[in-house]
């Protein structure tokens, strides 16, 4: 006879070593998971390495039935979401559980009475920990792995969350294009056009001025997004760290700024999908892993379109086309075969309709769920 399921707060550190390796037991027969960098998962629940909890609360809970780890869940409420959006909302996240609702429902009351104890009255999920880092399920396209910082999880969580009376809060999707079809011939005449029409310039990055460049896509990005569904503007730690992230990743030539008389408007940045170098160090850049490290990520075929905005004075006039055109130009010469266009908000006509344009098609769909508590 089963024992009865505990949930707990993660308080020791075997707790926390549970909750780090959970995954591992749940996808140790699924070839298309991508085990996370230890460290990197660490490093998201040290005050002291992630500005994110400076402007958020986070607690890390356990569900345990005679003594074995079956789940986990972490509930937040991010205080920089609630002032921009003049909400009162409640974040799960990290979530992960064995097939057995019993455990998901237990996780998520725990996720739920915390949030309601602290005055929410809503409760959406996943966020890992929020939308500026990887977020909701995987709804559809199961058939192959993630690229690097996009979620995947089993399909029974999606039949979880339904059950236990979450909604559809919207959903995002992925698009995927093959490098070797190449730019329809119509796109490549209104690149040339839309250039000489605009003054318009696309340069990359350049690595000297580093740091000068990082503020110019903080102020791009925090301009491009601004009004999106569930967007909320990054401090200037929380860019500074996705950016020291992203420099040991990054390809300067891949990422790209637009501008117009001298005045950056626009900005590309697209990486490999280092995901398929992960793959392979199951969570440690041991001094083995990095020998692999370094040896895989010369085989790296593939890429991800991060971060794509113009800003909203600018939309319209042809700016994403040109950023696209000069993006997959520099990808074609690199020797990449795809770029996985992620992740859009389904109801962004706009940037759906681009992608579609340009050859991408329509790969994985994701959800975020909510429920009023």
């Amino acid at each position: 006879m089963k024992g009865v399921v505990s949930v707990q707060r993660v308080e020791s550190r075997r707790d926390f070593k549970d909750f780090l390796k959970l995954p591992w037991k749940i996808y140790k027969d699924d070839p298309n998971w991508v085990p996370p960098l230890l460290r990197e998962v660490k490093s998201t629940f040290y005050f002291e390495k992630n500005p994110f909890l400076k402007h958020a609360e986070v607690e890390l809970f356990l569900a345990r039935r005679d003594d074995q780890t079956l789940g986990r869940i972490v509930a937040i409420i991010d205080h920089n979401h609630n002032q921009f959006h003049q909400e009162k909302t409640g974040f799960f996240g990290f979530f992960e559980v064995i097939p057995d609702y019993s455990v998901a429902k237990a996780l998520l009351d725990r996720a739920r009475v915390w949030c309601q104890g602290k005055d929410m009255n809503l409760l959406r999920g996943p966020m890992n920990p929020s939308m500026n880092d990887e977020c909701a399920f995987l709804l559809e396209g199961f058939d192959s792995p993630p690229v690097i910082m996009m979620p995947y999880n089993p399909p029974y969580y999606l039949e979880f969350m339904e059950t236990y009376g979450f909604h559809k809060a919207k959903d995002l999707y992925a698009f995927l294009k093959e490098i070797k079809d190449g730019i329809p011939e119509r796109i490549e005449g209104l690149v040339e056009r839309m250039k000489r029409r605009e003054e318009l310039v696309v340069r990359p990055l350049d690595m000297r001025h580093l740091k000068g460049e990082v503020e110019l896509i903080k102020e791009i990005y925090n301009s491009a997004w601004e009004r999106n569904w569930g967007f909320v503007p990054m401090t200037d730690e929380e860019m500074d760290l996705m950016a020291k992230r992203l420099k040991p990743i990054a390809v300067p030539k891949l990422v790209l700024f637009a501008e117009v008389r001298g005045e950056p408007i626009g900005v590309s940045v697209t990486i490999p999908d280092y995901n398929q170098v992960l793959k392979r160090l199951n969570g440690k850049l041991v001094p083995w892993g990095m020998i692999k490290f370094l040896y895989y990520r010369r085989k790296i075929d593939g890429l991800r379109a991060l971060v794509f905005g113009i800003k909203r004075e600018y939309r319209g006039k042809g700016v994403s086309l040109v950023l696209y055109h000069e993006a997959e130009k520099v990808a074609t010469r690199l020797g990449y075969r795809w770029c996985e266009l992620s992740w859009n908000l389904e109801d962004n006509d706009l940037i759906n309709s681009f992608d579609t344009a340009v050859g991408g098609r329509l790969c994985k769909k994701y959800r975020i769920y909510e429920m009023e508590i």
